[in-house]
């Protein structure tokens, strides 16, 4: 039996709703026959985002969606993607595929899909290819709402008022697909930039600067030091890939020392978020500037018989014990991380939407985040969950169990817990320290650790009543089957 020990009386951060966030790249099918299919398609759509990606997204509560990219973002240019579509600039996507980019999906069809989601935008503006006075009119266009030349270019296209975006990204992977530049060149070039990004009445932006890949700690030292005082958010990628980058493993065919492989390397994250927290501590001890992971997940070779460029994988079980692992971690860094996005949106990468033609299903991973949706604004609880390490080798360890707490305005506790095993159920006691449980709501997602839906059982894996949750005297015990994701929602 493994003790979970809450205590309700040590409330720590609040968890920002945008840790729940995801991006969306012009790469494969994540724009083109994802979101967007074009106002004269036969699918049902508004203003050609199709309406059953719009609805689920709504449903799982996306709070904010980064957008051009990636890598295409400094190869990216706004003015392409403004105006008539006919007489839209079109352009090769040189990183995804080779593909003819007709621009048809832009500046104010991003800013219509997240109208229609709900969600906030955000932007990763080019540094890389681009100008100083590009990414300051780009600005300018998106969010001043008096007499100026970008603002009447605007209401020439349709857009009277500003729409008054808050969160810029000033460049993307400077340190590879951005530039190749060095720390300190991008830190002047961040300098740069950002002066010219301004602040429009009722538009605060919120900067963010090109962070670090994964362990690259000497980028966040010079990045915090030469401009750290000039950004509100510092980007770090992270991407979780079971082989190596030449042969990164099938995403549905593994077995469990892959499982566990996989698993052991998606909770370097937290060493990761440690490690640059800590240097970012040395410079900016109140927390000021946000850890912004805008790029994480699972990286595996692309599904047999699809374009390698386009990036398009199937999303098991395995995939939402990451997403749920991640999401616990992040809760626990919500002093520091104020926002994530998971790699990508639909059909590509980790996705928590897939579509063919009309069809569309919703991933394990979809799943989970609208099960850990809870958290969003919530207070982080202090919390310890009792773990013994498990896997099939020595080198190839994992803690058994994985879990965040979070209790809302309301007063409602939160508890999502994972149990990595993919063998063996776990018995968990939960002590609430300070709270008493008056009733009890879950929910649970498991099956077989390499199950997956497909267009023709898209409900083979989907979250069911997880009724094995009593209450006792001091707080509450369940057992969780092998290779499981659970939300148990507490009413005092």
């Amino acid at each position: 039996m493994s003790k979970l020990v809450v205590n309700t009386y040590n409330k720590k951060s609040r968890i920002d709703k945008n840790i729940y966030g995801n991006f969306s790249e012009h790469l494969g099918r994540c724009i083109y026959n994802g979101v967007y299919v074009g106002e004269d398609s036969p699918i049902p759509n508004d203003k050609g985002m199709r309406r059953d990606v719009v609805a689920a997204l709504r449903d799982m509560k996306l709070p904010v969606l980064r957008w051009p990219g990636g890598c295409f973002a400094d190869e990216y240019h706004w003015r392409d993607g403004i105006g008539p579509k006919e007489s839209r600039k079109k352009m090769i996507n040189t990183h995804w595929g080779g593909v003819t980019e007709d621009n048809s999906f832009g500046t104010h069809e991003f800013l219509e899909l997240c109208r229609q989601i709900g969600c906030e935008p955000y932007i990763t503006a080019n540094l890389g290819s681009g100008t100083v006075q590009e990414m300051s009119e780009w600005i300018e266009y998106m969010n001043f709402g008096g007499v100026s030349p970008m603002a009447a270019l605007r209401e020439q296209n349709g857009q009277k008022e500003p729409w008054c975006v808050k969160y810029i990204g000033i460049g993307n992977e400077n340190w590879g697909c951005g530039g190749s530049m060095t720390a300190e060149y991008y830190a002047n070039e961040y300098r740069r930039y950002q002066t010219y990004c301004r602040n429009y009445p009722g538009a605060p932006l919120f900067k963010i600067a090109c962070g670090p890949s994964g362990g690259d700690y000497r980028w966040t030292e010079v990045l915090m030091r030469e401009a750290g005082r000039m950004m509100n958010g510092l980007a770090l990628h992270y991407y979780t890939v079971p082989g190596d980058w030449g042969h990164k493993g099938s995403a549905t065919v593994f077995d469990e020392k892959e499982w566990y492989v996989t698993l052991m390397k998606t909770l370097e994250m937290d060493k990761l978020i440690k490690g640059h927290s800590a240097i970012m501590d040395r410079y900016d001890p109140r927390k000021r500037v946000a850890l912004v992971v805008d790029e994480w997940g699972t990286w595996y070779d692309v599904e047999p018989g699809t374009n390698p460029g386009f990036l398009y994988q199937q999303n098991t079980m395995r995939d939402a014990l990451v997403a749920g692992i991640n999401l616990n971690i992040f809760n626990k860094h919500s002093d520091r991380v104020k926002m994530a996005n998971i790699a990508q949106l639909i059909n590509v990468l980790q996705a928590v939407i897939l579509t063919d033609g009309e069809k569309m299903l919703l991933t394990p991973t979809y799943h989970v985040f609208k099960m850990y949706a809870p958290h969003q604004n919530a207070t982080l609880l202090d919390s310890f969950i009792q773990q013994e390490y498990i896997g099939v080798e020595e080198n190839v360890k994992v803690p058994d169990l994985h879990e965040s707490v979070s209790e809302d305005e309301e007063g409602n506790i939160t508890i999502t817990v994972c149990n990595l095993s993919c063998t063996d159920s776990k018995d968990v006691d939960t002590i609430l320290v300070g709270a008493k449980a008056s009733s009890v709501d879950a929910e649970i997602l498991t099956n077989k650790m390499d199950a997956f839906n497909t267009f023709e059982s898209p409900e083979n894996v989907k979250p069911a009543q997880f009724d094995g949750v009593k209450i006792t005297e001091e707080g509450l015990s369940f057992t969780l089957p092998a290779c499981s994701v659970a939300r148990i929602t507490v009413k005092k």
